[in-house]
């Protein structure tokens, strides 16, 4: 195998949490910072956690206020360069929001990526079918080559995450998911069929929770958390809604949804068990 090189989204979260450590080791605070900039606090502060692109230039002066020798400032100025690298992604600018090309990006650069869904497949384990009359029922507006697009950028993030060394997926789908029939029967079967094979495969781990389990600590809502390389805990909390997504990113905050984690694990079908369910779930359609 060959190692998985981090994309420009990890890069930037990378050089973010460098200018965080180096400001702080030369007693500098954000307000040094911004004053030296002329720019906002707030501006430096998502500097620092990699949620906006950070120029060379920015860089070399940030370099030059915290006293940052020559040798780590060509690293830096390297990270950066690749930091602003475009994405696959970007091709997709005119179909999806920016709010949701970001999430994609991180996406391919997880370590470990726990997804809940209670109302449908999740779009990394989406036959083009499902896709389609998924995005018909949910976008009636949707002309049908925009359509298209949106399932060749489903298709094109799973085949992202089919190399050398893929993120460990780990899903858990309410029974709701594989008893609510989407598109016709034929479509149901190659999609729940999709389930069973994916299952099967080494870095995803793929668990129903059932509705034998009764109330559980998931029933707020959908959601994806993420752990990056190199960080001992998730990065964030992604929750996304029909307007928008939120990045929830206060410890408190990954750890009540590391709980909840927690919860589905006990509470979900073991693997073996959600591939029985979703077999019998294929005969009745």
């Amino acid at each position: 195998m060959t190692n998985r090189q981090p994309g420009p989204s990890v890069r930037r979260r990378q050089l973010g949490a460098m200018l965080r450590q180096l400001r702080r080791v030369s007693g500098k605070t954000i307000k040094d910072a911004s004053a030296w900039l002329n720019i906002g606090e707030s501006a430096v502060s998502k500097l620092e956690k990699g949620k906006i692109a950070i120029k060379t230039q920015t860089v070399r002066a940030l370099g030059q206020l915290y006293d940052v020798d020559a040798a780590k400032l060509d690293y830096l100025l390297r990270l950066a360069s690749e930091a602003n690298e475009r994405g696959w992604w970007t091709a997709y600018r005119d179909t999806v929001p920016d709010w949701f090309r970001q999430f994609v990006g991180l996406e391919a650069d997880a370590l470990d990526l726990w997804n809940y869904e209670s109302e449908y497949v999740p779009g990394l384990l989406q036959t083009p079918a499902y896709a389609r009359a998924l995005l018909q029922a949910n976008r009636p507006d949707l002309a049908d080559d925009e359509i298209g697009r949106q399932v060749k950028l489903r298709t094109e993030r799973q085949e992202r995450l089919d190399g050398d060394q893929p993120p460990r997926l780990h899903f858990f789908i309410n029974e709701s998911v594989i008893r609510r029939p989407t598109g016709d029967p034929e479509v149901m079967r190659e999609q729940l069929a999709h389930l069973i094979e994916s299952s099967k495969l080494d870095h995803i781990t793929l668990r129903v929770l059932p509705f034998a389990a009764g109330p559980h600590p998931a029933m707020s809502g959908a959601f994806v958390m993420m752990q990056f390389p190199e960080e001992e805990a998730p990065a964030f909390v992604y929750v996304e809604n029909e307007r928008g997504a939120i990045y929830q990113e206060d410890p408190g905050d990954i750890d009540r949804y590391t709980v909840i984690v927690d919860a589905l694990d006990r509470l979900s079908l073991s693997p073996d068990d959600t591939r029985g369910m979703l077999a019998e779930a294929v005969k009745t359609q």
